[in-house]
């Protein structure tokens, strides 16, 4: 399991012209599902990903997670964080989690990033064509790899 984790002032998805969630100061996750996450792959990334000291304290040092800095969360399915660009010019996705795999999977860590930061999370739409706009802040974005834990 992938995550981008972008720290932002503002991030919002937008389907057909019509925002389906915004938030403001917080984090924007895109989340991608491989082929062979597991349960124990979505407990470890939403943990982590709710306790990362990445925001300011009062003396300017990344020092606090975003339950701390009391921010918001929006998490957005991306299976093109599982592309791979070894061959030719055409990404080839083989690795990303088939929809039947990858969906339960994503909002199994909605409802768990959910439960670690104690306040709800927006949500983009599954399978959706989606529009993202996002402020970044710092610029702060990191990546993830749920299978690179140690």
């Amino acid at each position: 399991m992938r995550a981008v984790v972008q720290r932002v002032l503002e991030a919002s998805v937008q389907i057909e012209n019509q925002v389906v969630s915004a938030i403001g100061p917080g984090l924007l996750i895109l989340l991608g599902v491989q082929d062979g996450d597991q349960v124990e792959d979505v407990a470890w990334l939403s943990s982590k990903i709710a306790r990362m000291r990445i925001f300011s304290d009062a003396d300017g040092k990344m020092n606090e997670s975003v339950i701390e800095a009391g921010g918001e969360i929006l998490v957005v399915s991306q299976f093109t964080l599982h592309a791979s660009t070894k061959k030719g010019n055409r990404p080839s996705f083989l690795k990303a989690a088939p929809p039947t795999v990858s969906e339960p999977l994503y909002e199994q860590f909605c409802a768990q990033i959910e439960r670690e930061s104690g306040k709800p999370s927006g949500r983009g739409v599954f399978g959706a064509d989606m529009k993202v706009s996002l402020i970044n802040d710092g610029p702060v974005t990191i990546l993830i790899d749920s299978r690179a834990r140690e």
